[in-house]
């Protein structure tokens, strides 16, 4: 597999740095107080509900397999937390995805790219339904996938892994969804976003997986999906945009 995890998770970080430049704060501001709206109403719930879920799973397991709650207890509390995260993240960016395209824009600008005409924030408010409804593409791609790993963790002899088969498909979704956001201001469809990403596996795999960690880092988790369009953005100006190789 070709790319780099560890040059895929420093463009995570770049982008956090990106956030403190004059010309890009007042298009990380909405971004930034969805993300928080979003993520304080999230803890609230799972805080609420989490205990209830654990409750319901021991129930339905068997008796004979009632040892495996000492196990069960982290792992579920691994699996939510993942879970409830990317799922943090998905709705944040559905109800911001017309802003982040036009902070995407701001950063490749920024970096000396040259965009299409038609920028601006009554674009972006102009664009939100098509914004929105590329969102719900997105969600489309995943949930076919999301229910293959849930149909696995019935099993107990796949649970253990199952954290961790959430945690890639997570990370490829992340990888997926913030890099959409620069290659969508050059029209490219979701089919062109995911080939680009396939390309460089590893360093796409290592983006969306400092994503995912980023959003369990208490105050980064605050700040990350600006941070992540920003890192996107560098990661799309600086390695994906050349042109694929013919087969």
């Amino acid at each position: 597999m070709r790319g780099n995890p560890v040059e895929g998770a420093r463009y995570v970080l770049r982008g956090i740095d990106m956030l403190r430049l004059p010309g890009l704060r007042r298009f990380v501001a909405i971004p930034l107080g969805i993300n928080l709206v979003v993520f304080a109403s999230l803890i609230a719930l799972v805080l609420g509900q989490v205990r209830h879920w654990m409750q319901q799973l021991l129930a339905w397991l068997p008796n004979w397999l009632g040892f495996l709650e000492w196990i069960l207890w982290p792992l579920t509390l691994l699996l939510l937390l993942v879970v409830v995260l990317y799922s943090f993240s998905v709705l944040a960016n559905l109800i911001a995805s017309p802003f982040n395209g036009l902070l995407a824009e701001k950063v490749e600008l920024m970096l000396g790219g040259e965009l299409p005409e038609g920028d601006g924030v009554w674009a972006a408010v102009k664009d939100a339904p098509r914004a929105m409804g590329k969102e719900l593409a997105k969600l489309g791609y995943y949930l076919p996938r999301a229910l293959a790993v849930l149909v696995l963790s019935l099993f107990p002899l796949f649970y253990p892994l199952v954290p961790l088969m959430w945690f890639v498909l997570g990370a490829w979704m992340l990888a997926l969804e913030y890099v959409d956001y620069p290659m969508d201001n050059h029209h490219q469809d979701l089919a062109a976003v995911r080939a680009r990403l396939a390309a460089e596996p590893l360093t796409s795999l290592g983006f969306g997986a400092g994503v995912m960690l980023g959003t369990m880092i208490p105050l980064v988790q605050l700040i990350i999906m600006p941070a992540a369009i920003c890192g996107a953005t560098l990661y799309w100006h600086e390695r994906l945009r050349q042109p694929l190789p013919r087969p």
